[in-house]
């Protein structure tokens, strides 16, 4: 029965059809993918390159001033980048890959980012998780909405009635052939994927594999389910089409309109502002005003004396400082509420499998929102080490040959991306299971 009902669905134009799509689509994600890593190579070689440069061309004009020196020269951290990342682009086309930072105020560097096209970030990258996500349930759809009701309406199913009591296996049957033919296309391009992006088989990889699989078996008990209520092609069409647009489109969107409104974050541009305010107002202010600040921090320096009548750059830093620190609170306000959207974005995602696929493919992959904050706070501590570094030094007045700048190159932060097993998996899995049931419980009735 399975090699007809095989050598039957691969006769068919659909089967062409769905197989050319998914292959050539699936190869172009692939291929988006390996520029996406070509271009993060590239950013980084120059931005190591440039921060050499930077330094050694700064070193020659300024390296009798090292206070001057060091307002000059940036500092670059860079996110260790993983090539399962071209799977899922996520939020890393909007987020910063490295930051490069000055001594200086942090607050008002830290949310720099590149320009980018917004048409292009608009339409959003054509990654293979794209591909998974949108399309895939789109073929399935197109091979699986008229199993049955096209037997009906071609007379055909009165015939097989009459000669067989396995009506229901012969169904299940003619489904699984679609169901395996997906699979197996998707199978293919995680390991093409995984063989061309040089993507290491550990453990983030098999989870987004198992969390890929299980993405299209909960498609296929939809599938199942709208075909087990009998209707014609057309309901069926119309229905799938329908769920399709609400899972993919209309959730999400609504989802994410929430929890921006609900958890509204102007504090970026206010703790800019605010940083800008608590250094620039200390020019006016007597200068133990902002010293005062600046010891409580730092009081290894309270025995350093500041000079009245002018300018030190023990004064300068320390009103640079001060401006961190009137902004700390309102960054600080702003990190829980980011967090908190993604929080409650991740909760109601267990409930959606097409959410919690999205946000379970860029966790593994690293380009999530939690692994951006994660980087901005290695960026706020190796910001705090380079001033512990350089302090002590312009403090006394030391030359820019003390210090050994082939030390000074720019660094990588690696991230960690811990994962539940249960959580990634149990909820696309628990919801599969239901609504198979459900199906299957509808199509005894036949």
């Amino acid at each position: 029965m399975y090699s007809l009902l095989i050598t039957s669905f691969i006769r068919t134009r659909i089967f062409l059809l769905s197989l050319a799509l998914l292959l050539t689509l699936g190869i172009i994600s692939i291929l988006i993918g390996k520029q996406y890593l070509v271009k993060q190579e590239k950013t980084i070689v120059a931005a190591k390159q440039f921060q050499k440069e930077s330094i050694n061309r700064n070193v020659e004009y300024h390296g009798d001033d090292l206070g001057l020196l060091l307002y000059y020269l940036r500092f670059t951290l860079i996110k260790q980048p993983t090539n399962i990342s071209a799977i899922s682009i996520g939020q890393s086309d909007v987020n910063p890959l490295l930051q490069t930072v000055t001594i200086r105020g942090l607050q008002g560097q830290k949310y720099d980012s590149d320009f980018e096209n917004p048409s292009l970030l608009m339409s959003g990258n054509l990654d293979l998780g794209f591909v998974i996500i949108y399309l895939f349930p789109l073929v399935l759809i197109a091979m699986t909405f008229n199993l049955y009701s096209e037997e009906k309406e071609q007379g055909t199913w009165r015939i097989l009635a009459a000669q067989t009591n396995a009506k229901i296996s012969f169904l299940l049957k003619k489904l699984s052939v679609r169901i395996l033919f997906i699979l197996f296309v998707l199978v293919v391009l995680l390991l093409l994927a995984a063989a061309y992006l040089l993507i290491p088989m550990n453990t983030y990889f098999w989870a987004l594999f198992m969390q890929g699989i299980l993405y299209l078996l909960f498609w296929s008990a939809l599938c199942l389910l709208i075909i087990s209520f009998r209707k014609k092609s057309s309901f069926n069409a119309l229905s799938l089409i329908s769920i399709w647009v609400v899972l993919t489109i209309l959730l999400p969107a609504t989802v994410n309109n929430y929890v921006i409104n609900r958890y509204q974050v102007p504090e970026a541009l206010h703790a800019m502002i605010e940083q800008r305010d608590g250094y620039h107002e200390k020019w006016d202010l007597e200068k133990d005003v902002a010293m005062s600040g600046f010891l409580k921090e730092y009081p290894q320096f309270k025995d350093l004396s500041v000079p009245e009548d002018e300018f030190s750059w023990l004064w300068y830093y320390a009103m640079q400082h001060n401006g961190d620190m009137e902004s700390y609170k309102t960054g600080l306000d702003m990190k829980k509420k980011i967090l908190m959207r993604n929080k409650v974005s991740e909760r109601i995602a267990l409930f959606v499998p097409t959410m919690h696929a999205q946000l379970s493919f860029n966790k593994l992959a690293g380009t999530d929102m939690i692994g951006h904050m994660n980087f901005l706070d290695a960026l706020t501590d190796f910001h705090a080490n380079l001033r512990l570094g350089f302090y002590p030094k312009i403090f006394d007045n030391a030359p820019a040959d003390v210090i050994d700048w082939q030390k000074h190159q720019a660094k990588y932060f690696e991230q960690k991306r811990d994962f539940s097993w249960n959580l990634l998996l149990l909820p696309t899995l628990l919801i599969t299971l239901l609504t198979a049931s459900i199906g299957l419980l509808n199509l005894r009735k036949l």
